[in-house]
C-alpha cells in the first residue's frame, strides 16, 4: 500500500496528555540511556532567537512543512511538524519518489537542525584571545573595509571565496556572482575534493559531467558494480532501490580496498590494491576484447578512439593486472563475463575513484567500459555517480568552481559576455573590476583561480611562483570547513598568516578553531536549510523545492541576505540584484531561480521555473517510483523534479531528462544523443555519430551543435518569431537567451547540443586516454619506473609537485598503505553532524581499522590507543580498531573527526557552548600531497603510514 499525505495539518488528539509521555520517554531513554542523546532530551533545545521559547502544548496546532534531507545527494522527502513556529517532529515521506518512507541515521536526526544547542548564535570577533559578541553590522563593516583595504594594496585576486555544497542552488549562483562582481576567480567548494575528476573526466568523454541515469533506474539494472563506493554508509537509502534491483534477480559487484558494508551484500567482492582502479578496468576490457564481447555496433557508430583503447589494453594481461592490482585471473574473467552477459549493466562509483592524482583517468577508464559494453543510454545502465552532499551536484552546476561560470560555461570572453548579458551589465565593467596584470603568462579574469584543495598553497607559497598579484590574505570559509583538507600543518600554518578568517557558517568549524591566533578571526552564524527556503538538485539532477520549516534561529541569517550585506556594504548591491528584487536586506528567491533560467542553456536549467517546481513538490505522490515518471496529476508526463536538460523556456513544458543520451525517446520527451562538444573532427577523422540518431530526428545521422547560421542553412531560420530572431542573430543555443534556437531544434526532433560519438581520446590532457600510473606516496617501489607519475609542473596558478615527492622512497619507515572512507553516522569534515547529540550517540571515537596481522606484528590489540604517523611528519593519536575487513599491509581511517590537533585538544578554541559533542584527530591531518593533474583533486585514497603503540 502507498501512503500518500492528503494534508498539511496534524490531527489535534482530543484527550489531552503530558508533554513528554511515558512511551516518549522510554523511547529516547531506550537510545541513549544516560548519554549524551538523553542530556540533550531533557536540556533546552526548543530555541528561537537567543531565548528558551516558553513550553509548547502537546497538542498545539501541528502545521506540517515539506523540505528535503540535507545530508547527501540522495534528496530524501521529509514533513516537518511545525508548533508554534518550533520544530517539533519530522517523519520520512512515503509518498515521496526517491526514499518512499526511508531515512538514514543522518536523516532520522534531521529535527536537531532546528534546536541547535551547538550553533552560533550572534556575530563574534576574536579579539586579544577572547571571543567577543558584536552587531551584524559592525561585522559586516569591519570585514569589508579589510577586504577592501587589501584590494587597494594586492588586488580583487587576495580575497578567497570557499562555498559550500550546502548552499542551495539560488544561493549557490549568488556567491558565485558575488566572486565574478568582486573580481576573482578564486572561489571553489567542496565538490573540488569529492567529485571534480568525474565532472572532468566524464564531460570530456561524452558532454556531461553528471550521473547520466537515477538512483531509481538501477531498480531496473541486471549487474551493479560498485568501484570506490560504499552506500550502505554513504547513501543509505539509495540502497533500498539497489536491494530491489538484487531481489529481481541483478548481479552485484563491489571493487574496494576494504570489505565494507555494501562489499557484504555483494555476489562478487573484489579487493584491488589503492590506487590501481584503471588497471582493474583495462584487465576486464582485456577479457572483454579477447571473447569477442564488446558491443561492436554501438562503438562504430556512437564512440571514438576505441582502438586507441584496445591497444593500450593489450598491455594489460590477467597476470599484469594480478601483479599491480592484486586481482586473480579467474576472478577478473568471472567478472568480465558476468558484465558482458548480465545486461543491462551499470557503474556507480564515488570518492573511492575520484580522490587520486590521476583521478580523471580513473572516471574516463569506467566510462569506457561502459561504452565497450554499450551500457550506455539505456534504462538500467549508465554511470551512476552518487554526490555525497545534498546540493553539491547544484553548486558545481551554477559555478562554485575555479575554473568556471554557472553552466559550465568556462572562463573565455565569450562566456563572460554571456553572463553580463544575463545580468544586464556592461561586460567592460565586469572586467574592470578584475586585476589587469598578466601573471606567469595569465590575465586573472580568464584564467583558472586557485582550488580550494590548495587555497593554503595559495597562501604559503613564494608570491612570485603564483600566476596572480599577490598571495591569498582573507579568506571565506562559508559553509565548508578546512579539516576536509589534507597536510593539516600547513592548513594550520596557512590560518595562522592569514590577515583575516571569515567563517559563515551554522557552527564555527576547524577554520575558526584550528588556527593559534589572538585575533582576525569572525564568525557569522549562517541559518540553516531548514530555515530559508530554494532549490536543491540531487545526484540524479533532478531539481527540489525545499520549503522554510522554521524562521532562523538565534541571530542567524540566511546565506543570500549575509551575500547581500557584503554586496552593499562593497557598493556593488545594486549589479548584483539589478533584477532581482530586494525585500529588506533579502534577495527574493524566486526572482534568483528565474534569472538562472535565463542562463543556464548548456545544461538545461532553463524550463524548471519556481512555479513548476513548487507544484512538483506538491505532488510527490504521483510520480512513479520506477520511471520517476507521473503517469498522471497535474505533471501528467513530466519526469520528478525536471532533472536537467529540461529544455526551452518553462512554457516549453519540457518533462526533463532521466536518462542521458537515451536514443529511444524523442528529444521533447526527454531523449538524446551524446553531445557535440569537441567540433567535428579530429586528425580528419569525423567525430559526429555514424547513422545514429535519436527518435523522431530530422537529421538522421551525426550533426554540429545548433547555431543560428546552421539554422538558416536547414531553412528552419523562419521558425523562429522575430522576436526570437533579433536575440538568436550571430548565437548558438548557448548563448541565445530568447531561446528559440533551441525550441526550433526540439521541434524538429533534434537536440540543441548536436548528435556526436562519445570520445575515448581527451586530446586536451596530458594524458590523452587514461593511463595508470602509481601513486605518489605508493608502496610498491618495483613499479615505479614502468607506471611514474608526471614531471612536476604549474597547474591552474600553483606549482605542482608529482616527480619530485615519488621519486623519495618512503616504504621502510612508512609500510603501511592508508586509505579513507566515510561512516553511516556523520558527513564531511563531521563538525554539524558531531554536534548532533543523536549520532553522536553512535560514534564516539576516532580509529583506524588495521589487520590482525599488522596489529599483531606491533603488539597491539582492538581498542588500544596508537600513533599514526605521516611520512611528511604528523602524528595523530586514534584507537585501534582490529578487524579483516582490511587486508595485511593496508590501513582505513574515516575523515569525518576533528578537534584534537596532533594530541592538543581544541575545545579551548570554541567559543562557549559550541564544542561538538564529539571530537577526535582528523585524518586529514596525516594524510599527504597529491593533486590530480587537470582538477588539483587531492589524493586521498593511496598514502602510506606506519602505526605504532602509544
Amino acid at each position: 500500500m502507498r501512503l500518500t499525505r492528503k494534508t498539511d495539518q496534524v490531527v489535534e488528539p482530543k484527550v489531552p496528555a503530558l508533554g513528554l509521555n511515558r512511551r516518549q520517554f522510554l523511547k529516547s531513554a531506550g537510545l541513549a540511556t544516560g548519554g549524551i542523546a538523553a542530556a540533550s532530551m531533557l536540556g533546552t533545545g526548543m530555541m528561537r532567537k537567543a531565548q528558551a521559547q516558553e513550553h509548547i502544548p502537546h497538542n498545539a496546532p501541528t502545521e506540517v512543512k515539506r523540505t528535503i534531507c540535507s545530508h547527501c545527494a540522495v534528496g530524501c522527502g521529509i514533513y516537518a511538524e511545525v508548533q508554534n513556529g518550533v520544530w517539533t517532529g519530522q517523519e520520512p515521506a512515503f509518498d515521496h519518489p526517491f526514499n518512499q518512507g526511508g531515512h538514514c541515521a543522518k536523516g532520522a536526526a534531521l529535527r536537531e537542525h532546528g534546536h541547535g544547542e551547538k550553533r552560533l548564535k550572534y556575530p563574534m570577533k576574536l579579539e586579544g584571545g577572547k571571543w567577543k559578541k558584536i552587531s551584524w553590522d559592525q561585522a559586516i563593516n569591519e570585514v569589508g573595509d579589510k577586504m577592501t583595504a587589501i584590494r587597494q594594496e594586492s588586488g580583487p585576486d587576495s580575497i578567497y571565496f570557499m562555498g559550500s555544497a550546502k548552499f542551495s542552488n539560488e544561493q549557490a549562483y549568488l556567491y558565485r556572482k558575488l566572486a565574478a562582481l568582486w573580481g576573482t576567480n578564486n572561489v571553489d567548494h567542496s565538490a573540488r575534493i569529492c567529485h571534480s575528476t568525474t565532472v572532468a573526466g566524464v564531460a570530456n568523454t561524452w558532454g556531461y559531467g553528471a550521473q547520466t541515469n537515477s538512483l531509481n533506474d538501477i531498480r531496473n539494472s541486471k549487474c551493479v558494480m560498485f568501484v570506490g563506493s560504499n552506500p550502505s554508509e554513504a547513501h543509505p537509502v539509495a540502497m533500498q532501490h539497489i536491494l530491489v534491483a538484487k531481489e529481481r534477480g541483478a548481479k552485484i559487484i563491489v571493487v574496494d580496498p576494504r570489505f565494507t558494508r555494501t562489499a557484504a551484500k555483494s555476489d562478487e567482492y573484489v579487493h584491488i590494491r589503492p590506487g590501481t582502479d584503471i588497471p582493474f578496468i583495462y584487465g576486464l576490457l582485456w577479457h572483454i576484447f579477447e571473447n569477442g564481447w564488446e558491443d561492436k555496433e554501438f562503438i562504430n557508430q556512437r564512440v571514438y578512439g576505441m582502438e586507441r583503447i584496445r591497444d593500450e589494453v593489450k598491455k594489460y594481461t590477467p597476470e599484469e593486472v594480478e601483479n599491480v592490482a592484486g586481482v586473480p585471473k579467474a576472478q577478473m574473467y568471472r567478472i568480465a563475463k558476468m558484465l558482458a552477459e548480465t545486461k543491462p549493466g551499470t557503474i556507480v562509483w564515488c570518492m573511492g575513484g575520484t580522490q587520486h592524482h590521476v583521478g580523471n583517468a580513473n572516471t574516463r577508464s569506467y566510462c569506457i567500459l561502459q561504452l565497450a559494453l554499450g551500457n550506455m543510454g539505456v534504462s538500467g545502465g549508465g554511470t551512476n555517480i552518487f554526490r555525497g552532499h545534498d546540493n553539491v551536484q547544484g553548486a558545481t552546476d551554477f559555478g562554485l568552481l575555479f575554473d568556471n561560470l554557472p553552466g559550465y560555461y568556462g572562463l573565455t570572453s565569450g562566456a563572460w559576455a554571456h553572463w553580463s548579458g544575463v545580468w544586464d551589465l556592461d561586460p567592460k565593467w565586469v572586467a574592470g573590476r578584475f586585476d589587469q596584470g598578466e601573471y606567469l603568462g595569465q590575465t586573472p579574469q580568464t584564467s583558472t583561480g586557485i582550488p580550494c584543495s590548495r587555497w593554503h598553497d595559495g597562501v604559503l607559497e613564494d608570491k612570485t611562483k603564483i600566476a596572480q598579484k599577490d598571495n591569498i590574505r582573507l579568506a571565506f570559509f562559508w559553509g565548508q570547513s578546512v579539516n576536509t583538507e589534507t597536510r593539516g600543518r600547513e592548513v594550520r600554518e596557512a590560518l595562522n598568516k592569514l590577515d583575516t578568517v571569515v567563517v559563515v557558517d551554522p557552527i564555527p568549524t576547524m577554520a575558526g578553531v584550528m588556527h593559534q591566533r589572538k585575533d582576525g578571526v569572525y564568525l557569522l552564524p549562517a541559518a540553516t536549510q531548514f530555515e530559508t527556503y530554494g532549490s536543491v538538485s540531487a545526484t540524479n539532477r533532478s531539481i527540489q523545492w525545499r520549503s522554510k520549516v522554521i524562521e532562523p534561529l538565534f541571530e542567524s541569517l540566511p546565506d543570500h541576505v549575509i551575500m547581500y550585506k557584503l554586496a552593499k556594504k562593497l557598493g556593488i548591491e545594486k549589479e548584483f540584484c539589478k533584477h532581482i528584487q530586494v525585500n529588506g536586506e533579502e534577495p527574493l528567491i524566486e526572482d534568483v531561480t528565474r534569472e538562472f533560467n535565463k542562463g543556464m542553456w548548456t545544461v538545461g536549467y532553463t524550463g524548471q521555473s519556481p512555479e513548476r517546481l513548487k507544484m512538483h513538490q506538491e505532488n510527490w505522490g504521483t510520480f512513479d517510483v520506477n520511471s520517476l515518471t507521473a503517469p498522471g496529476g497535474p505533471a501528467k508526463g513530466e519526469v520528478y523534479g525536471l532533472p536537467w536538460p529540461c529544455w526551452g523556456t518553462p512554457e516549453m513544458k519540457h518533462p526533463g531528462t532521466q536518462i542521458l543520451y537515451d536514443q529511444s525517446k524523442e528529444v521533447k520527451d526527454g531523449g538524446g544523443t551524446f553531445r557535440a562538444r569537441y567540433g567535428v573532427e579530429h586528425n580528419g577523422v569525423s567525430i559526429l555519430a555514424d547513422g545514429s540518431f535519436s527518435k523522431g530526428s530530422e537529421i538522421q545521422d551525426g550533426y554540429p551543435e545548433f547555431t543560428a547560421d546552421m539554422l538558416k542553412q536547414l531553412g528552419w531560420w523562419d521558425d523562429l518569431t522575430e522576436d526570437e530572431k533579433k536575440l538568436a542573430e550571430g548565437k548558438n543555443w548557448k548563448t541565445d537567451l530568447s531561446g528559440g534556437i533551441q525550441r526550433v531544434a526540439i521541434k524538429h526532433g533534434c537536440i540543441p547540443f548536436g548528435n556526436a560519438k562519445a570520445r575515448c581520446i581527451v586530446w586536451t590532457f596530458p594524458d590523452d586516454i587514461p593511463l595508470h600510473r602509481e601513486p605518489l606516496y605508493t608502496p610498491r617501489r618495483d613499479l615505479v619506473a614502468k607506471y611514474p607519475t608526471y614531471e612536476d609542473r604549474m597547474v591552474a596558478r600553483l606549482p605542482t609537485l608529482y616527480k619530485s615527492i615519488q621519486d623519495k622512497d618512503f616504504t621502510q619507515g612508512f609500510p603501511l598503505t592508508l586509505t579513507s572512507g566515510r561512516l553511516v553516522e556523520y558527513e564531511g569534515g563531521g563538525e554539524e553532524s558531531r554536534s548532533n547529540p543523536w549520532l553522536a550517540e553512535l560514534q564516539q571515537e576516532m580509529f583506524i581499522e588495521m589487520n590482525p596481522a599488522d596489529a599483531a606484528d606491533r603488539g597491539i590489540r582492538d581498542g588500544d590507543n596508537v600513533f599514526v604517523h605521516s611520512p611528511e611528519g604528523a602524528k595523530i593519536t586514534v584507537k585501534a580498531m582490529v578487524t579483516p575487513r582490511v587486508v595485511p599491509g593496508e590501513c582505513f581511517m574515516p575523515y569525518h573527526f576533528a578537534g584534537i590537533f596532533e594530541g592538543e585538544n581544541l575545545a579551548k578554541n570554541y567559543p562557549e557552548g559550541t564544542v561538538p559533542y564529539v571530537q577526535g584527530e582528523s585524518a586529514n591531518t596525516i594524510l599527504t600531497y597529491g593533486y590530480d593533474v587537470v582538477t588539483q583533486m587531492q589524493e586521498t585514497k593511496s598514502s602510506l603510514c606506519q602505526v605504532s603503540k602509544a
